[in-house]
């Protein structure tokens, strides 16, 4: 789904929602601790690239402390033309969207702020913030309008959600 992908104005605050890359199933560790796969590897620059080709770039991520998430991230913004500064969030390490949503609301005042984390999660935040439902399967980013204040259900505005990989 694509609305509207270029920058966002000043009155309001972006966020970038980013479904971690493919992970590695095979390799016998705990979830936290699982790699990217291959595939992961190779798609999650794509995402970086798509932010890049639109004149996405946040000014701060919040990173799962997941290793394939804190993986995807690097490959994202290695993609971008600037520096983004980074903070691993312990909170984004989860399966719920109301935790997501309290990292959002928690996070400083940004003009455009990255989520880097996990499903259902990220689908839950993307639909209690716009009101509307978009699936994020691996690589898949979602960028969301944000009103000025405090976060409220169904008041944000969903530009463009998919997975840049597939185009």
């Amino acid at each position: 789904m694509t609305t509207d992908p270029g920058p966002g104005t000043s009155a309001n605050r972006m966020l970038i929602v980013v479904r971690h890359a493919k992970s590695d199933w095979d390799i016998p560790v705990p979830d936290r601790d699982r790699p990217l796969a291959a595939r992961g590897r190779r798609q999650a620059p794509a995402s970086g690239r798509w932010l890049a080709a639109h004149g996405i770039q946040p000014s701060l991520a919040l990173v799962s402390p997941a290793t394939r998430a804190r993986q995807t991230w690097d490959l994202v913004a290695a993609e971008l033309a600037g520096k983004v500064r980074v903070a691993v969030v312990e909170a984004a390490y989860t399966f719920d969207g109301g935790d997501l949503w309290e990292v959002v609301n928690a996070a400083p005042a940004v003009d455009s702020l990255a989520l880097v984390s996990h499903n259902p999660a990220v689908e839950d935040l993307i639909e209690a913030l716009t009101g509307t439902w978009v699936r994020m399967p691996t690589s898949a980013l979602a960028v969301v309008d944000l009103p000025p204040g405090p976060l409220r259900a169904g008041a944000a505005r969903l530009r463009y959600a998919g997975r840049p990989a597939d185009a």
